[in-house]
């Protein structure tokens, strides 16, 4: 899904839904590209909890190590990010996603 796409999608589905979270992303994602969030893995480690789904409006990269079970929703992973993702027993999906997944937004944190 290209960025225009999915920043639409998370404005009417935040209408629909009444979710303040997909608003708020969706404004996090309309910044211009240097301004955008890039997360590495040590704070996503570092500021969750076990069995959380956390939402990273911009990059996961893979600097750091990731010991906790999680579902980290992105617009974009490194490679190397996914793999340790893999590895930790977590899971990396894209935003549209946990869109579909979790129309509410219920139980899902911004990090970056």
């Amino acid at each position: 899904m290209q960025m225009a796409e999915l920043i639409k999608e998370l404005k009417r589905i935040a209408a629909i839904e009444d979710a303040a979270i997909w608003k708020r992303v969706a404004e996090e994602l309309e910044r211009p590209t240097r301004s955008r969030r890039v997360v590495n893995l040590s704070r996503i480690n570092r500021f969750c909890n076990n069995d959380e789904t956390i939402i990273v409006p911009g990059k996961v990269l893979s600097s750091g190590e990731l010991n906790k079970k999680v579902v980290i929703a992105a617009w974009a992973f490194s490679e190397a990010a996914k793999e340790k993702i893999k590895g930790a027993n977590s899971e990396a999906i894209y935003i549209e996603e946990l869109i579909k997944k979790n129309p509410k937004g219920s139980g899902v944190r911004i990090i970056g």
